[in-house]
């Protein structure tokens, strides 16, 4: 029993699972902010624009079966509403902050493979910048 509690506690303090954990959390917090956007300025404006700030009322029926296209237009509005917000308040400027921050042009200098992790390093380097493993320096060729 007490090898089946270690496994256990070795599988929750694994980095990954904590990691996961804040994810969703972080992720609960950040769709009531969205859906606050969404609910407070996107429908208004969608009730402003079309006069109507919910379609669920829209439907015909055929041979006594209701077909609620109302519903259907709804869920898409909020579908189209909340990838909008998403992607034009958080995508977009991640991507502008993430441009800014890579690093320039590589250097034009020689390099060789790092024989651990096999990326590639400058041939004079000593120490792997993404292992960090010590490498001899490349002889030159």
């Amino acid at each position: 029993m007490s090898q089946i509690l270690k496994e256990f506690r070795d599988f929750v303090l694994r980095g990954n699972v904590i990691d996961l954990a804040v994810a969703v959390v972080i992720g609960a917090a950040f769709t009531a902010v969205v859906n606050a956007i969404v609910t407070g300025l996107v429908t208004p404006l969608v009730a402003a624009v079309f006069g109507e700030p919910s379609f669920e009322s829209l439907a015909f029926t055929i041979n006594g079966s209701d077909f609620q296209y109302g519903l259907v237009l709804n869920a898409l509005i909020t579908f189209l509403s909340v990838a909008a917000v998403v992607f034009f308040l958080v995508v977009k400027p991640v991507n502008e902050v993430m441009e800014r921050l890579r690093p320039g042009k590589p250097v034009d200098e020689p390099t060789h493979a790092c024989p651990e992790c096999l990326s590639q390093i400058p041939k004079a380097a000593t120490r792997c910048a993404f292992c960090t493993a010590q490498v001899q320096p490349a002889t030159p060729s």
